[in-house]
């Protein structure tokens, strides 16, 4: 008998210095379970051994034990609701832009029909909401080709109203909030309309939101609530009993991808083209600023000539003719000076290897599914 006391003696002070040990890093899931291992060897000894000398000792020692086991709980409870905390935090933190972006509407070339519309949607009531008793629009949905500056656009509002600007979009919310993304959207949501309550403008900006919230063949479980959770958390936006200063704008290359109730909760959709000719020799006077041009540039002609390009395009080839002028510096005189002066010809070489990236045939499906969905 008293080879089993020794046993369940040294046994409890195992436990009891593994218990220990746990409790001093940190590790309050592993020191509880080894603490009440302790408690019930040293109850069983109790129990077994009612005549053992030391069971006073141990029934202080279950005690203690017992105190901390109940202190660990609520560290480990306390912990956990500070995680919770930190992670809804960091959920807003990393979608909220703490510098405001910088641009203007006179940054961007062109586009006053979408400047138009922007305004009477958003800076307008800002400004003034008394003057809207009807309420206002506060889903705009921006579609066109790829890099026509429906980003800049998104951008620019925020810096009009002095507003929040809140950056979503499809990798982040599907990859990095995986599991957890619907309830990161109400979140989202959730504290943007907070925000707005203190009479500052809210602007969450959803790029790419046909990959988030577009209709596929084959997309999972998750997909769906997400598609679900955004399309409340709107309802709960455009409620008109409700004056929120929140604004949900979303971008799309690709609109004939969204389906026709989350098209409805955008009222105003507005199409982004290609800039046009007087867009395009604008784009042209501010990309070619700073650089040193030949006497025989002619920005007119050019814009003339790259009809059809895209606002990118055309960033792309300045930038691809600057690098001409520089690449010839380097060749020739081991980069040291300064570049030439860039000519016409070196324009038009870099434009007679480039096609626009945007094909006539894709325009005229942006164009139909304008006519279709138009709410400007």
């Amino acid at each position: 008998m008293s080879h089993t006391l020794e046993y369940l003696e040294g046994m409890a002070r195992q436990h009891a210095i593994q218990a220990v040990r746990f409790d001093k890093e940190g590790k309050y899931d592993d020191a509880i379970k080894h603490y009440k291992k302790v408690v019930d060897l040293l109850k069983k000894i109790i129990s077994l051994y009612p005549d053992n000398g030391l069971n006073s000792v141990y029934r202080q020692w279950i005690k203690e034990y017992e105190k901390r086991i109940k202190d660990l709980e609520s560290l480990k409870l306390a912990a956990t609701s500070n995680a919770s905390m930190v992670e809804s935090d960091d959920v807003v933190e990393d979608v909220v832009l703490k510098d405001k972006p910088g641009i203007k509407f006179n940054d961007i070339a062109d586009l006053e029909e979408a400047k138009e519309a922007i305004r009477e949607a958003i800076i307008y009531p800002t400004k003034r909401p008394d003057l809207f008793p009807l309420g206002w629009h506060r889903g705009i949905l921006l579609f066109g080709p790829p890099g026509c500056g429906k980003t800049l656009l998104a951008a620019a509002i925020a810096t009009e109203v002095d507003g929040v600007f809140i950056h979503l979009d499809a990798a982040t919310i599907m990859s990095k909030w995986l599991g957890e993304a619907e309830k990161n959207v109400a979140k989202i949501f959730k504290k943007a309309r907070e925000l707005s309550m203190s009479g500052r403008p809210v602007i969450i900006f959803i790029d790419e939101v046909d990959s988030l919230l577009g209709v596929f063949s084959n997309e999972v479980g998750g997909e769906v609530r997400v598609r679900n959770q955004f399309l409340k958390e709107m309802d709960g936006v455009l409620d008109k009993s409700f004056k929120y200063l929140v604004y949900v704008i979303a971008a799309t290359n690709k609109p004939w991808r969204l389906d026709d109730a989350f098209i409805r909760r955008f009222q105003k959709r507005i199409y982004v083209p290609l800039p046009n000719r007087e867009a395009r020799l604008e784009l042209l006077k501010l990309y070619t600023n700073g650089l040193k041009l030949s006497d025989d540039v002619d920005l007119d002609k050019l814009a003339e000539t790259l009809d059809g390009y895209t606002s990118s395009d055309i960033r792309d080839i300045v930038m691809a003719t600057h690098l001409r002028a520089v690449k010839e510096l380097f060749e020739k005189y081991g980069g040291v000076g300064e570049p030439r002066r860039i000519t016409m010809d070196d324009f038009m070489e870099v434009i007679r290897s480039r096609k626009p990236s945007v094909t006539k045939e894709l325009v005229k499906v942006y164009e139909s599914w304008y006519e279709k969905f138009k709410a400007v």
